[in-house]
């Protein structure tokens, strides 16, 4: 194990789930691309990886659905660690891994202290196995300050223990389990907390009724369709929610 690697371990084991600075991806670069050299690369305990930058030109500066993918520069091909990203796997809570960034350090080589680039990414796509689980590829983006990314946010509701329609035997229809924002990589939200603890049976939480960073631009033409709403159990299975 590399001495970089072992540090990282060790701060992941005593520091769990805790601050994004014991998450530095280390990575180095790969020359070549294709599926003999992926799988080499997976028998070395290493998973391909991908990282560049995806700008967006809004074509109209009042509306966030208008986006285009304007450039697609910067694109680096890496290896990481296996034993690395799946310590942060375990760290971090699986729905949270892509709207969470994470410092990336380019280095010249397995164990060099030469470092070729460095900044912050998001992960935008991880692809396993079907069979075993296992990570095959990462697909990561820059996410430097300045930068408007596109971010599948999760939604997660609190609230759930006090609310007054569950308590007279409603249940919690999760119509929406993310949200879609452009957001300054800066102010990325790791997830979006949806308050149910004032819902009577028939309420509903709008898209609109959300609070987020005033940077936020949620990506939706239409602002009124609900992410939630408590309904009767005898209706539950008849009735869709509106």
């Amino acid at each position: 194990m590399s001495k970089w690697w072992r540090t990282v371990a060790g701060n992941l084991r005593r520091s769990p789930g805790t601050s994004r600075s014991y998450h530095t991806i280390q990575a180095i670069p790969r020359e070549l691309s294709g599926n003999r050299v992926s799988v080499r690369d997976r028998a070395q305990g290493r998973i391909p990886a991908v990282v560049f930058a995806q700008n967006y030109l809004q074509t109209n500066p009042n509306d966030p659905t208008t986006t285009t993918v304007r450039s697609i520069s910067r694109k680096q091909l890496l290896t990481t660690e296996r034993r690395q990203i799946q310590a942060i796997l375990n760290s971090v809570e699986p729905p949270f891994f892509c709207s969470t960034t994470f410092p990336l350090q380019i280095r010249a080589g397995s164990g060099s202290s030469t470092l070729l680039e460095s900044g912050k990414v998001l992960p935008i796509k991880i692809h396993r196995d079907q069979e075993t689980g296992k990570v095959l590829n990462l697909v990561f983006v820059w996410a430097d300050e300045g930068a408007e990314l596109k971010v599948d946010v999760p939604v997660v509701f609190k609230g759930e223990d006090v609310c007054p329609g569950l308590k007279k035997g409603g249940n919690l229809n999760r119509i929406r389990t993310s949200l879609k924002y452009m957001c300054p990589a800066e102010h990325i939200p790791s997830k979006i907390e949806v308050d149910v603890s004032n819902l009577d049976i028939g309420d509903r939480v709008f898209m609109r009724d959300i609070e987020v960073h005033p940077t936020l631009k949620l990506v939706s033409k239409n602002e009124t369709l609900p992410v939630c709403k408590i309904v009767a159990m005898d209706l539950e299975t008849s009735h869709s929610a509106k």
